[in-house]
């Protein structure tokens, strides 16, 4: 977007674009959301930022009045695959909190230098400032809506100690701590000290059919799903974490509400943009229904189902563990198979809710897979083989990963083909563009629809468009969503009956 259409945004207070960029005036030294309810200013008092973290860089402080920093981040890191974007990727996850500057670079290939330099350029802060909005964005959401002690919520957020979190948010804010706190209204003392309840911001409209993709994947003992909740047991850089989402349909605003059982402290930031990109929560659903909508194969889908969400993954190894396994398979096999497998897992140390193990870890899989694993041996040694890479860390795979690295990781493994690498991308990474041509799901979907579009009288439109659903680029993995749902809701006699498992 260049600056007139930004400032287009803002005079029409679009809420589409609150996350994606910050607007910041220089008569008043403050920054905003795009849909800040104040006057707009004037076109030549403004400056927009990419990140709120270049805002604080040039001096500028938030706006108390929309709070800027309450909103869904942007989905360009998704979109963006260049170094900026994945950095990005990787900061949310907390990696600068566990690694330092230093960790990041040698995830990414760059020396330090050449990556604050690329990022200032991009971006217009640095790593150190951009983890610093991080925790600052960290540290507001537990101060609004927790009941925390400040020097918990300090190191929850990442800080190394109190007097640097008081410091950045009264910098960040023009409010100390417990001001800040101040304007939410009060909450009720949490039943443990890690104990949390928090309402995940995303942009409107939301599809809830994620919930229901997650439950029937859910494994027993490690997850559990309805058509509007999802919890689970996880495995997290200090320990373990169990948390539950769940979607408030019939309650004001349709709540997404996030309640953590148990966690250490120091991985909450990580635990929060994990549960993000699992619901896909800073996508812009409009721009992508706008987009698929147009497409008269798609536009019956996208109107029955606004908001579709692609699903993340909470576990980038585990991940491709399970889309392995459900290779050529069914939906309900590949579980059945995911649950003999979860017995060589171990008890998780926050059991609870039914949620006591946790997935298994390459090296536990290296150890026991192949006494759980059934069907063909070539297929377990595949699985066996990439497990094994992973335990020794031959083979390493996380969301700082692009498309082209991941292919280049990924294909030289027995029993990896395009389909996995695809699918590994659209979760892992969250890449926007994927089209798996040869999925059987996907097939069925666009006979589940294109039967739709000839009984509306509209089989003449498709004829001409590409097969590959080039129409609605960089949005194929959404298309790819609406294909699988097509695909699961039609009738038995209009689908073939190998189904690949999307686990």
């Amino acid at each position: 977007m260049d600056f007139w259409q930004r400032y287009r945004a803002i005079d029409a207070r679009d809420t589409r674009f609150d996350g994606q960029f910050y607007t910041a005036v220089r008569t008043t030294g403050i920054y905003c959301r795009p849909s800040c309810p104040a006057k707009t200013p004037k076109a030549e008092n403004v400056t927009f930022y990419e990140t709120s973290a270049a805002a604080h860089e040039a001096g500028y402080r938030a706006c108390k009045r929309c709070l800027p920093e309450a909103v869904p981040g942007t989905p360009a890191w998704n979109v963006r695959s260049d170094v900026a974007g994945r950095a990005m990727r990787l900061i949310n996850d907390g990696v600068i909190n566990r690694d330092g500057v230093e960790g990041l670079a040698a995830r990414l290939g760059y020396s330090s230098r050449q990556l604050n330099r690329i990022l200032s350029h991009e971006l217009g802060a640095g790593p150190l400032s951009l983890a610093r909005a991080g925790r600052a964005q960290t540290a507001r959401t537990l101060l609004v809506s927790t009941s925390m002690k400040l020097a918990d919520i300090a190191f929850a957020a990442g800080f190394s100690s109190v007097r640097q979190f008081n410091e950045t948010v009264g910098e960040v804010f023009a409010m100390t701590p417990t001001a800040l706190r101040a304007t939410a209204h009060p909450h009720p003392a949490p039943a443990a000290s890690t104990a949390l309840t928090l309402n995940l911001p995303y942009r409107k409209p939301f599809d809830p059919g994620i919930f229901t993709f997650l439950a029937l994947r859910a494994i027993p003992g490690i997850e559990a799903g309805t058509p509007t909740s999802y919890g689970r047991c996880l495995r997290l850089p200090h320990g373990d974490a169990r948390f539950t989402v769940e979607y408030g349909a019939g309650a004001p605003g349709r709540p997404l509400v996030l309640t953590i059982a148990a966690v250490d402290l120091r991985d909450l930031p990580a635990l929060l943009s994990r549960v993000r990109r699992l619901f896909d929560l800073d996508a812009d659903p409009v721009a992508i229904d706008d987009a698929l909508a147009a497409d008269p194969r798609l536009s019956a889908a996208v109107a029955a189902a606004p908001g579709m969400r692609m699903p993340g993954a909470l576990d980038p190894q585990e991940l491709l563990i399970r889309a392995m396994i459900g290779q050529q398979i069914t939906v309900a096999a590949a579980r059945t198979a995911l649950t003999q497998l979860s017995a060589a897992g171990s008890a998780s140390a926050v059991a609870g809710d039914g949620l006591d193990r946790r997935f298994p870890t390459p090296e536990q899989i290296s150890a026991a897979g192949r006494e759980l694993l059934r069907g063909p041996q070539r297929r377990i040694d595949s699985l066996m083989a990439a497990a094994a890479a992973l335990a020794a860390g031959d083979l390493e795979l996380g969301y700082g990963d692009d498309l082209p690295g991941l292919r280049s990781k990924l294909l030289p493994l027995a029993g990896v083909g395009p389909w996995t690498v695809g699918y590994v991308a659209m979760r892992v990474i969250g890449a926007p563009d994927i089209y798996l041509a040869n999925d059987a799901a996907v097939r069925n979907g666009i006979r589940a629809l294109s039967a739709g579009t000839v009984s509306s009288g509209q089989g003449a439109d498709t004829a001409t468009l590409s097969s590959d659903f080039s129409e609605v680029s960089p949005w194929r993995s959404y298309a790819t969503m609406h294909l699988w749902r097509a695909a699961a809701a039609a009738p038995k006699s209009t689908t073939t009956t190998a189904v690949k498992a999307l686990t």
